[in-house]
């Protein structure tokens, strides 16, 4: 099994993506989980709640804020699904490429504490959200959790066969154009990384 450990610095601001609302969030995973019953840790990261329609970050028992070994699986997918259209890349050559993430790529961190800059307080994010619905255009204001740039976080990937680290290279050098967290598009969450 090969090994990669990294630090990941954040460029940009990254935000959270937790429903503020115990209740919306319980329900959103539960949707999601293969058991319908979310996990426990997952749950007990949600105590804290500030304001209804918000976003915020999961907490760990220090109360930093952290990601979650599954969002940075997430993010290789989602890197790996847009590097495959672009011609001469090497995640063009990786055939079902979200079954090889799940089943031969791991982050041995099940809970990522993130590191924020010294004196560096957490943030909020207010902006539009548009979208077409059936009564026609409709614009709302979310709100989100973010941590600073200059925020960091070291994690350890292991992979099964030594012949995807070329990719998961390439996974992680997308993040530089669109990175982890809510509102990517724009920009936030974007990374640099270096081995450790």
């Amino acid at each position: 099994m090969k090994e990669l450990k990294v630090r990941i610095v954040f460029t940009e601001e990254c935000l959270g993506t937790k429903a503020a609302n115990p209740d919306v969030f319980a329900d959103f995973i539960a949707s999601k989980h293969p058991d319908g019953v979310p996990a426990k840790d997952e749950l007990d990261s949600a105590e804290h709640c500030e304001e209804r329609g918000s976003t915020l970050f999961h907490r760990n028992e220090d109360g930093r804020p952290i990601l979650w070994d599954y969002q940075i699986k997430g993010f290789c997918k989602d890197a790996c699904g847009a590097m495959r259209r672009a011609t001469g890349s090497k995640s063009s050559e990786l055939k079902a490429y979200k079954t090889v993430i799940d089943q031969e790529l791991f982050v041995n961190e099940r809970t990522i504490p993130m590191e924020l800059p010294p004196g560096a307080p957490l943030g909020l994010c207010e902006r539009p959200l548009r979208g077409d619905t059936a009564q026609g255009p409709r614009v709302t204001v979310c709100r989100s959790e973010t941590v600073p740039a200059g925020t960091c976080f070291t994690i350890t990937f292991k992979l099964l066969q030594d012949s995807l680290m070329p990719y998961l290279r390439e996974w992680l050098d997308y993040g530089s154009l669109r990175g982890i967290g809510a509102w990517r598009n724009s920009g936030k969450g974007r990374f640099s990384w270096s081995e450790v």
